[in-house]
């Protein structure tokens, strides 16, 4: 009886030291996750937290089956392998990954380079409760419940561990895209340009904000240019109008967006590619070059634009 014991107190022990789905799903992926909070600046909680519950410890179908570990859909420009599943509507299209990492580094970007998420990268790195709450406030998932599972789960493996080797961080998309005042003095000496408005750069070229009345001829002559050469700074023609808060640039725009915005996620809000380009102060003809577009296209919903 005593020998019974013994073996079956040895056999709890080996049980309970025998790691869960959780646990090995964690010790795979947690360099990965790590990796990308390097790269992106997504905490490698929130990143493990998601690919535990959205693929079920990488034991769901779009797991096993599409290296897909954030259930993250086709939209339309995308190129890559397809499978299709029921999700909140009938038959949906979710993308095919050649390896887990790949799907990782898609969600990292997912969240960077898409408007509705970018203010979760001005929340402390280590933030997160905050990180789960935002995301579930922008609609990741339509679970009442999403945040409170993220939190759970990184409060139940101690996931936060893993943001304390976040180290230097990139920028957030807020700073890099936010305009940045040129002194008076500054402007002047170094662009040359009337001190009649403030002077802001965007991705290193100068601009100024139109206000009411504005046109891009009066613009330009203000600054001591052609009218064309506004024109032609601004992907604009002859025929377009000027509306209150419109950026225009004094100068020609880049060939890439500012380093850390590689691309960018089109949301809903209709934009066309001119909208994209003066947002980032990036060519217009650069952006169509580095994307095989056509003058035909219109970016659609969650459609991803190259930047740089």
């Amino acid at each position: 009886m005593k020998r019974a014991i013994v073996l079956f107190s040895a056999l709890a022990l080996l049980v309970a030291a025998t790691p869960g789905p959780y646990e090995k799903y964690i010790e795979k992926y947690s360099s990965v996750a790590v990796s990308e909070m390097h790269r992106s600046g997504v905490p490698a909680s929130i990143t493990l937290a998601q690919g535990l519950v959205e693929s079920a410890a990488g034991q769901s179908t779009l797991a096993t089956k599409a290296n897909n570990h954030f259930g993250i859909k086709c939209h339309s420009d995308w190129k890559g392998k397809k499978t299709y599943r029921d999700d909140d509507k009938a038959n949906e299209c979710f993308r095919v990954y050649s390896n887990a990492a790949a799907s990782f580094k898609d969600h990292s970007d997912f969240l960077r380079y898409q408007d509705r998420y970018k203010f979760l990268f001005d929340l402390d790195p280590t933030d997160y409760k905050g990180w789960a709450r935002g995301l579930k406030k922008a609609g990741y998932a339509t679970d009442r419940l999403y945040a409170d599972k993220l939190i759970k789960v990184i409060e139940d493996y101690e996931l936060y561990r893993f943001d304390g080797e976040a180290g230097e961080l990139p920028e957030p998309p807020s700073q890099i895209e936010a305009p940045v005042e040129v002194a008076a003095v500054s402007a002047r000496e170094e662009y040359r340009f009337s001190l009649a408005r403030k002077v802001y750069q965007v991705n290193g070229v100068p601009c100024v904000y139109a206000v009411p009345g504005d046109t891009y001829e009066s613009i330009a002559v203000s600054n001591s240019l052609f009218t064309g050469e506004i024109l032609r700074y601004n992907d604009a023609s002859a025929d377009d109008v000027l509306n209150a808060g419109d950026v225009v640039y004094l100068q020609s725009k880049r060939q890439r967006a500012a380093r850390g915005m590689d691309k960018y996620i089109a949301g809903e809000g209709g934009e066309n590619l001119r909208d994209i380009a003066q947002r980032f102060g990036v060519k217009l003809s650069a952006i169509k070059r580095m994307n095989h577009l056509t003058e035909e296209y219109v970016p659609l919903e969650g459609d991803t634009i190259r930047l740089r």
